[in-house]
């Protein structure tokens, strides 16, 4: 067993070292990054088992569960010698299609932080300031940045009347549905709060928080912006734009998790299972249980379930498929992979085709549609 130092000079030594041992096929336990990298541009084959399985395969060698790398190493390079019919080398993306997963996962990174942000800011403001809590509808929106900005404590906003809080909201261009005297209310009948230096210090950790909120909003924005871009450029954008409601970002994230490597999934069974929303099942004798499949790509089934979430607000096949779903007693997220695990098997025919969802060749949809047309003729 060799270590090898992730620097050029050790990634072309190994290069040259599998070539004078006639290696041409190499297992790893993961499908990206530097190593990858070289393995693949090097014009090896890759075999990418991942570190579940390898676990699993443990217990083959030895039931005494010791790991090691050099164990590790064994194990992959016995699996591929033995195993290598059951296995499926690493397709990669084209570059235009990594770069779209690495912008799609930054921004799916910067949301949840801000979130996470939005929440700490929600829980200060609890405890110094609870007026502000509730007064608009969302604590990380554009208007209530701005008031907290304007008034960043409960003496400062003591000074708004109806009057006063009427002018400024229109001097920020306020469109929202709420008026201005039950935003006063809302505000007023707050539980009393902090005041003195107590307010003051308050004050600054209120600023700090909506000061992290504008940044990370500014630079989703503009990842968005950026995504956007990658995909009108992308050759496989019109496949997933075409699906209903899948918008920009949605669509982008749908195409940077499944792909552009069609050998990847060769059948629509292979996607669902990768995706986590075709159940696992397991049989002994008389008893079979199905449930919930744990081993899947997480990035991908949310990117699938996300979008079959909201399909079902625009396409009526889904919402009919999710609310019988939902009357066999199953819950929002059992019916939600149930639709997806459906939707799989049309996105993975429009994708292997390379044709755009059309809605009049959806005969399950057109169905649908035209169910009540007999009564009412």
């Amino acid at each position: 067993m060799m270590y090898v130092e992730h620097t050029n000079a050790g990634l072309h030594g190994l290069l040259r070292r599998l070539a004078r041992t006639g290696v041409a096929e190499v297992a790893i336990e993961r499908s990206d990054g530097p190593v990858v990298d070289a393995l693949l541009g090097g014009g090896l084959t890759v075999v990418v088992i991942a570190p579940s399985q390898l676990k699993n395969l443990r217990s083959r060698y030895g039931s005494a569960g010791n790991k090691d790398d050099r164990f590790d190493a064994y194990v992959l390079a016995d699996v591929v010698r033995t195993d290598r019919r059951r296995l499926r080398p690493l397709l990669v993306d084209t570059p235009a299609t990594t770069a779209l997963r690495q912008s799609v996962r930054a921004r799916r990174d910067l949301v949840v932080h801000r979130v996470a942000v939005a929440n700490q800011l929600r829980a200060h403001l609890q405890i110094c300031f609870p007026g502000a809590v509730g007064l608009f509808r969302d604590i990380d929106s554009e208007i209530t940045l701005r008031f907290l900005e304007r008034f960043p404590t409960p003496e400062r906003a003591a000074w708004l009347s109806v009057k006063r809080l009427t002018a400024w909201l229109a001097s920020i261009g306020y469109c929202g549905r709420t008026p201005p005297e039950t935003l006063y209310q809302r505000l007023t009948t707050a539980p009393a709060a902090a005041t003195g230096a107590d307010a003051d210090t308050a004050a600054a950790v209120t600023a700090a928080f909506v000061a992290v909120l504008r940044t990370l909003t500014t630079q989703i924005e503009a990842l968005a912006a950026r995504i956007s871009e990658q995909l009108d450029l992308h050759p496989d954008q019109a496949i997933f734009t075409s699906l209903p409601r899948s918008g920009r970002v949605r669509a982008a994230r749908l195409l940077a998790e499944i792909g552009d490597a069609r050998g990847r999934f060769p059948t629509a069974d292979s996607l669902a299972c990768l995706a986590g929303v075709a159940p696992s099942t397991r049989q002994s004798g008389k008893v079979e249980v199905v449930s919930f499949r744990w081993g899947a790509d997480r990035q991908l089934r949310d990117a699938i379930c996300d979008f079959a979430g909201d399909s079902r607000h625009a396409n009526p096949w889904a919402a009919d498929l999710y609310q019988r779903a939902r009357n066999r007693g199953h819950d929002h997220p059992h019916a939600v992979r149930v639709l997806a695990r459906a939707w799989v098997d049309i996105i993975w025919a429009c994708w292997t085709s390379h044709s755009p969802y059309d809605p009049d060749r959806h005969g399950a949809l057109q169905r649908i549609l035209n169910q009540d047309q007999p009564a009412a003729a």
